[in-house]
């Protein structure tokens, strides 16, 4: 009896499968579970159950790895699409360039001039500004001799000084003579002016322009078959005042440098006669009016004094180019002025090698700096 009430139920242990047991797996964990009898003698009824193992991953379904591949294809597709349209724009790019007119290459300076001046197609221009570009005469004086019908525009009189005209294409006349269909060359030069001198278009003996008398005898020689220009300075000094200015053909140039909405800065060296105070200085840089406006210096300060002479010399910076403007200035501070000379015209400084009366072409450079300040 005590066989039978100690019965131990083994039957889930032994109906298990017998791949449950190869090597390497882990059996599940036993529970014993012990029953009491009520006669104590008996043994422990024991149960012996296992857990059922945990259910194992499926393999992964072949839909998703299609649906995957699928995608990569259509990205595939897409990008070689795009890459396929950035190249056909590109050619399309490089073809449109092929045929679109190409900018005149940058050669030297002479290849530009001869592009600018036989090639280039010009847009036709006022007569008037025409005439003066020729050398005919100043923008003026061109005006006076068209209202005085003496300027014929392809055998017919012209009274308008308004009229576009195409001086390589159109044949113009004044008073009987052809006006060449190459205009002049640009020119600017820098002129070291001595005092006594004019700046004056005239024929006078003592004008700045005619110091260049002699250069424009051997205008033939130096450009054959150009025009001879008609030389004129920019802005004015005084008869009295020594120093730096510029003489141009280009009229653009000239009215944009000498007209004070410029802005361009004038250094000057002041030579007093008498002493200088300190009184003196502030008066000057407080400004004074002349023709009605205030007119305030950029700088006003001492130099030293030259070894040769013991008069004081002064520096003045300004930038309104008024007539007399400086005089003006140091004369309302109660000084006398010994000696006025122009050293400066925006960042060009007259040359020190360049001797009085002389003169000397401007480079690219030069011309640049004339219209900057320090």
């Amino acid at each position: 009896m005590a066989l039978a009430t100690a019965a131990v139920s083994l039957h889930p242990f032994l109906t298990r499968p017998a791949s449950v047991f190869r090597v390497g797996l882990r059996f599940p964990p036993l529970l014993l579970r012990a029953t009491s009898s009520t006669s104590t003698s008996a043994s422990p009824d024991f149960n012996i159950t296992f857990v059922e193992p945990a259910p194992s991953k499926k393999a992964p379904s072949a839909q998703p790895l299609r649906r995957r591949a699928a995608k990569k294809e259509t990205l595939k597709g897409q990008k070689g699409a795009v890459a396929a349209a950035a190249a056909a724009a590109s050619i399309a790019s490089v073809k449109a360039r092929k045929a679109a007119p190409t900018a005149p290459p940058k050669f030297s300076k002479a290849a530009r001039r001869f592009y600018n001046e036989n090639i280039k197609e010009r847009e036709p221009q006022r007569l008037a500004k025409v005439l003066a570009a020729a050398g005919v005469a100043s923008r003026r004086t061109s005006e006076e001799l068209i209202f005085q019908g003496k300027v014929t525009v392809n055998g017919s009189v012209c009274t308008s000084p308004q009229t576009k005209v195409d001086i390589s294409k159109d044949s113009i006349y004044v008073n009987g003579n052809r006006i060449s269909k190459k205009l002049p060359l640009k020119l600017y030069f820098s002129v070291n002016k001595p005092k006594g001198y004019i700046c004056s278009c005239g024929e006078d003996s003592k004008s700045v322009v005619s110091l260049f008398n002699d250069y424009l005898k051997g205008w033939n020689k130096i450009q054959p078959g150009l025009p001879k220009p008609r030389l004129f300075t920019v802005g004015r000094l005084d008869v009295a005042t020594s120093g730096l200015i510029i003489v141009t053909n280009d009229g653009e140039f000239a009215q944009k440098l000498a007209h004070p909405s410029s802005n361009v800065t004038k250094e000057y060296v002041v030579t007093i006669d008498g002493t200088v105070h300190k009184k003196h200085l502030i008066a000057i840089s407080e400004g004074t009016k002349i023709d009605g406006v205030m007119c305030i210096p950029d700088l006003v300060e001492p130099l030293d004094a030259q070894s040769d002479t013991r008069k004081t010399r002064l520096k003045i910076v300004v930038h309104e180019g008024r007539n007399h403007e400086v005089r003006e200035l140091v004369q309302n501070a109660g000084l006398q002025v010994y000696a006025l000379k122009r050293v400066r015209i925006g960042r060009f400084r007259l040359p020190a090698d360049l001797g009085i009366g002389k003169f000397v072409e401007l480079k690219q450079a030069d011309i640049k700096a004339l219209e900057g300040n320090k």
